[in-house]
């Protein structure tokens, strides 16, 4: 994936096509919302969609390995070096590099990855509040 696109929840894009995709979703966000998107079969859809996107994205990735571990595991613990090894070595191998996203082993992972020049994909979730 080019290193201008970044993705985190609904699209977000870096350079050139950046103006283009807000000015999208500025026009698509404009008007009054119908009531009907506020129902569970619109909700449930939605969903589905989301599930769609992402695994359209990731059948792009190539052939990757994902990690996982604590993400309690602090910069100066003996195992987040060990990651961040596993990582570069990954990637140096040309597989991706899958996380959770978030800190300690998955966070030295990704670094390891990013650092060696490969790619480093941090999956999440964002929950309603």
């Amino acid at each position: 994936m080019p290193e201008e696109i970044r993705r985190r929840g609904r699209i977000t894009t870096r350079g050139p096509g950046a103006e283009r995709v807000r000015d999208a979703d500025l026009s698509l966000l404009g008007g009054p919302e119908p009531d009907f998107v506020s129902t569970d079969p619109w909700r449930a859809l939605r969903i589905l969609g989301e599930f769609v996107e992402g695994f359209d994205l990731l059948a792009r990735v190539g052939p990757a390995v994902s990690v996982f571990g604590s993400a309690r595991t602090a910069p100066d613990d003996p195992d987040y070096a060990a990651a961040v090894e596993i990582g570069r070595l990954l990637a140096r191998e040309g597989r991706a590099v899958i996380t959770g996203g978030g800190p300690g082993l998955m966070e030295a992972a990704n670094k390891g990855a990013a650092e060696a020049g490969g790619l480093s994909v941090g999956l999440n979730i964002e929950l309603p509040h």
